[in-house]
């Protein structure tokens, strides 16, 4: 959702009847949103650029630069008066709904660049009738094979987002983190379509809302078609919070027990695993904010907490606190356990990879 329509209220007009988005009380409403850029303010030189509650505002918010959140939402106390069925689930409804229509002209713009993608994206996209019927079938067509037919992954996932029809907000989230995220991402619809990172996310997102069902069967099925096809393992009990970027993906392994929190950038080849046979709470709590690096290892029940950056390659053996820099094998805190550097950015945010190298190592070829 653009920005420009917030700030001051504005009006929903025509949804279509047949959309899930729209609501049979409210066909039109009006949103009055408070926002605020972080970049209007003049910085404390004394005090951290990220405010402690900022990762909480995240679920929220979609930031328009990649290393600030550059809005804050509405009140608390207008959250608890309306996050049950109010003013909130309306406005994110209507974020939903210009995001699958964009992504619908997007198909078009491309169809008329190559022709031959014509029937791929119409059977895709432009004869959907909504975001969650695409997802279900592009989804029900990457998964499916000669014993485990399309049509019934297709009624499957369509009744896991029948169910819990908030699921789709942290598709929405996810396609905005991947957009703002990765510079590889020419258009959400690319994202949407071509990018594993994101399929594998949203497949397990089916899989574990089937898990939670006590369909522990069908979701484990899931989880064994998603690692044959993305080549991307992620436990259907494990808890993963909206605007999660899978960079690449290849070679992720998630852990039943593990809980990512929101606004997460996981690179590839990256391991949130048990230390043996310990049974029962044995996988790792990543915060919100964090960045973990690509091939990196983080096992046991450790905590990386929020705004944390992990280099790549390193193996994480203990907590992290939050807004440091740990790397290496094992991985050590920059600048030192006692007086860490402080993060003043949200790392998952801006992925800068690199900017932690010159206090760690003098080290140049």
């Amino acid at each position: 959702m653009s920005t420009n329509l917030l700030g001051s209220p504005f009006l929903l007009k025509n949804v279509p009847t047949t959309s899930p988005y729209n609501n049979n009380k409210l066909s039109i409403f009006t949103i009055k949103a408070c926002l605020h850029s972080s970049r209007t303010k003049t910085p404390n030189p004394n005090k951290s650029q990220i405010d402690d509650h900022v990762y909480n505002y995240t679920k929220y918010c979609t930031p328009n630069f990649p290393d600030h959140v550059s809005q804050t939402p509405i009140s608390e106390k207008e959250l608890k008066n309306t996050k049950n069925g109010g003013i909130l689930d309306d406005f994110e409804k209507k974020g939903v709904l210009d995001l699958w229509l964009k992504m619908q002209d997007e198909a078009r713009f491309d169809v008329e660049q190559e022709p031959i993608l014509e029937n791929y994206y119409k059977n895709s996209i432009l004869v959907q009738d909504c975001m969650e019927s695409a997802l279900a079938y592009h989804l029900s067509l990457k998964l499916s094979n000669s014993s485990l037919p399309s049509d019934a992954l297709f009624e499957l996932f369509m009744g896991v987002f029948k169910e819990d029809q908030e699921l789709i907000f942290d598709v929405t989230d996810d396609l905005r983190a991947v957009k703002e995220r990765d510079p590889a991402c020419v258009s959400y619809v690319h994202c949407f379509l071509n990018f594993k990172g994101f399929l594998a996310c949203q497949a397990h997102r089916i899989a574990h809302r089937l898990w939670s069902k006590g369909r522990k069967i069908v979701a484990l099925v899931i989880q064994n078609r998603v690692c044959e096809v993305f080549s991307v393992d992620i436990h259907p009990g494990a808890k993963i919070g909206s605007g999660i970027l899978l960079d690449h993906a290849t070679g992720v392994v998630i852990g039943e027990t593990a809980v990512i929190g929101k606004n997460v950038s996981i690179l590839h080849n990256v391991t949130l695993g048990g230390t043996g046979k310990v049974c029962g709470d044995r996988h790792p709590k990543i915060g919100d904010g964090v960045l973990i690096g690509a091939g990196t290892c983080v096992l046991g029940n450790v905590r990386i907490e929020d705004g944390a950056k992990i280099g790549a390659g390193s193996v994480v053996l203990m907590e992290v606190p939050a807004r440091t820099t740990a790397v290496g094998n094992p991985a050590r805190l920059i600048g030192g356990k006692e007086n860490p550097i402080k993060l003043d950015k949200i790392p998952s945010l801006t992925m800068d990879h690199t900017s932690h190298m010159s206090d760690w190592s003098d080290y140049v070829i």
